[in-house]
Formats: C-alpha cells, structure tokens, sequence
C-alpha cells in the first residue's frame, strides 16, 4: 500500500492546500475524509489534464482583462476633466466636487470606469488641477487629472 496518495483540492483544507492544488496525503486521510466529503477528488490522469486545461483557460482570461484595463488606463490617463464651479470670496468652493460628479463628467467625455475604484480621500474643496488614481486591477493604476475652475 502506498505512503502517500494524490489528490486534487476542490475547497480550502487548513493545513493541506488550497483549491485547485495537486498535494499528496496519507490514503486514510484522503478515502475517509476529503473524498467522501467532497473536498477532493482523486488524481487520476483525466482529473490532472483537466485541473491543467482550467488553469490555463483562467490565465488566458486573466491575461485578456489585464490587456483590456490597461487600454483603459491608457484612455484614462489621456483625459482631462474640466469641472466649473462657482467660488466665494477668496476663489472658495461652494459645496465640493465628488466622485460621483467626477464620474459623471468623464462619462460625457467617454471615459467609462467604476467610481469606486477612485482613491479619492475626500472631496476637491479647492480650485486647481488634481491627480487622482484609479486601481483597475491589482498591478494596472490610471492617474486621471481633474481642474476644478470657476464658473
């Protein structure tokens, strides 16, 4: 009987590997708990090609939205937004400029993205021109320039 058995992890098992991984356990372990729960699956040639075939097909998408977020970031960091408010006395703000309007204003100028992918600390309460960053995904970062004038 063999020391150790392959399997393919179909959930999270603490201590043993996450989903999708190919590991090795003792067969006890893997006939009277893993298996018969459904956590996984023996390692057998067809379940290794296929395990292989999915990992490949979420690269390839990967891959194809990284492409597609960088072709953004690029459009992004092409556009200037102007947005013109009215201001005070001492060139002041009335009220301030949100994501939601800065959203807004680059939708009219063809510029789709998720405002909550903005890192806006808070509202532009000033007149001037501001880089804001824009995380579309974990390693593609769009810096869009926004100039608040007076109206």
């Amino acid at each position: 009987m063999p020391a150790t058995l392959q399997v393919i992890l179909h959930s999270d098992v603490q201590n043993v590997g996450a989903s999708g991984e190919l590991v090795r356990v003792r067969p006890g372990f893997a006939r009277n708990f893993l298996i018969p729960r459904g956590f996984a699956v023996p390692a057998t040639a067809s379940e290794v090609n296929r395990l292989n075939h999915e990992k490949a097909v979420a690269l390839a998408k990967f891959e194809k939205t990284k492409k597609e977020s960088k072709a953004v970031a690029d459009k992004i960091g092409s556009v200037t937004i102007k947005i013109a408010r009215t201001v005070g006395e001492d060139d002041k703000l009335f009220g301030a400029v949100t994501a939601k309007e800065i959203e807004a204003a680059a939708k009219a100028q063809g510029v789709e993205f998720d405002r909550k992918k903005m890192h806006l600390a808070e509202p532009l309460k000033a007149l001037g021109t501001f880089e804001i960053p824009i995380k579309l995904m974990t390693d593609v970062t769009a810096t869009l320039k926004v100039e608040v004038v007076k109206k």
